[in-house]
This record gives C-alpha cells, sequence and structure tokens, in this order.
C-alpha cells in the first residue's frame, strides 16, 4: 500500500546568488528556474544599456537615472547599488507578493545587495545567500573574454573588480566553488532542498506531528 505524502505549509524564501562577473551565477539561475518551478526571478532594474539579446522586463527593467532616483526617493527598492559604471536595485512590490503567495524568490544580486537584504529586518528571516567562486582569476578572464559581451576595456575593469567582490565571501550563507557546472548546480540544489525542509520554514509541521502524536495515542 502507497501512502501519500502529506502537504505540509512551508514559508517561502530568498535565494540571493552573488559572484564576480563570468564566475557562473547567472547560468546557475537560469537552470535552477528551468528544473524547479517553484521559484520566480526578481527582475532587477538597472541604469546600464541593454547587452545583446537582452529584453526590457524579462533580464532587466532599463531605466533612466531620473527614473531610479524616483524609486530610491518613494522607497520602491528593497536595495540599491552602484555597480562599476551603473545603477542597480530590486523593487520591493513583487518580492513581497510572490513571498506572500509562498513562492521562493531567486536573486542575482551583487554583495551590496545582499548585504541590504541582509538588514533588512522585516524580510531577513527569508534570506538565504550564496556565493560563487571561480576555480582560478585566470578561468574567471577566460570565461568574461569567451562570452564576448564586453570590450577588451571593460574585461580588465571587471577583472580588477572581482577581487573586491570575492573579499565579501565571508558574509554568505553558502560557499560554492564552479569548476565544473552539473557538480556546482547539485551542490547549489541541495541547498535549496535542506532550506526548505528547515523546521522554521514549515509552520505546518506543528499540526502534523500533533496528528501523528495523536494517531499514535489512539492505536
Amino acid at each position: 500500500m502507497v501512502v501519500a505524502t502529506p502537504s505540509i505549509d512551508r514559508k517561502a524564501f530568498m535565494l540571493v546568488l552573488s559572484s564576480p562577473s563570468g564566475a557562473g551565477k547567472t547560468a546557475l539561475a537560469r537552470h535552477l528556474l528551468s528544473t524547479d518551478h517553484s521559484f520566480v526571478v526578481s527582475v532587477s532594474v538597472t541604469t546600464r544599456p541593454p547587452r545583446r539579446g537582452e529584453v526590457d522586463g524579462k533580464d532587466y527593467y532599463f531605466v533612466d537615472d531620473g527614473s531610479f532616483n524616483k524609486m530610491v526617493d518613494q522607497n520602491e527598492l528593497l536595495e540599491h547599488a552602484q555597480v562599476f559604471s551603473y545603477r542597480y536595485g530590486t523593487r520591493a512590490e513583487p518580492v513581497r507578493a510572490s513571498l506572500a503567495q509562498g513562492k521562493d524568490v531567486l536573486f542575482d544580486i551583487d554583495w551590496q545587495g545582499a548585504q541590504q537584504l541582509r538588514n533588512g529586518k522585516s524580510i531577513s528571516d527569508h534570506l538565504v545567500t550564496v556565493f560563487i567562486l571561480p576555480p582560478s582569476m585566470t578561468e574567471l578572464s577566460r570565461r568574461l573574454k569567451a562570452r564576448e559581451l564586453d570590450s577588451d576595456d571593460e574585461v580588465r575593469r571587471r577583472m580588477l573588480g572581482a577581487a573586491q567582490e570575492i573579499s565579501h565571501w565571508e558574509a554568505y550563507d553558502y560557499i560554492l566553488i564552479n569548476d565544473d557546472f552539473d557538480r556546482c548546480f547539485a551542490s547549489l540544489y541541495s541547498i535549496v532542498k535542506a532550506e526548505r525542509a528547515r523546521r522554521q520554514r514549515q509552520p505546518g509541521l506543528s499540526w502534523f506531528v500533533s496528528q501523528l502524536t495523536k494517531d499514535s495515542s489512539s492505536d
């Protein structure tokens, strides 16, 4: 006889992926979204122009500095930061709505944004942070050049910024080294499953356990 697994209420969480440019966080994020449909992605707002193939509203919300300033002034952003020459931020309303609906939210943001989310007392309990390290700086440079998205000057600028980004690794809950994509993704997904199993994220467990003990006493 097959016994059905009970459905237990669970609190949604925010999964932050950070890394220096080229370490693979975006590829990992996309694979997670295609593998696990319980996630929704937090689409960031940015003042930088679109790269080749990027779609407004899907990859980013592309805005000018005036619109970005207005969002900051009206407290519409959970976090915002300057990254290289441009500004990035997370719109609060879609994130809060997703969490209220029980949907886990995936973030692809830098250490500054992760720190601001950590300091946001109303949402910090929902936060899980993962930092992705490259196997070496040589490999990081190779990946940046291979993706052919940036000029040589931009690649050099990103490599200079990588050391600063990496210096914040100790502020994260989990650290993964992306030396092999499949292995790194398997580790990331193990983190997701473990976080979903946390007692604090399963308020329905109290009722379930009470029913178990009630049933055992009646045997």
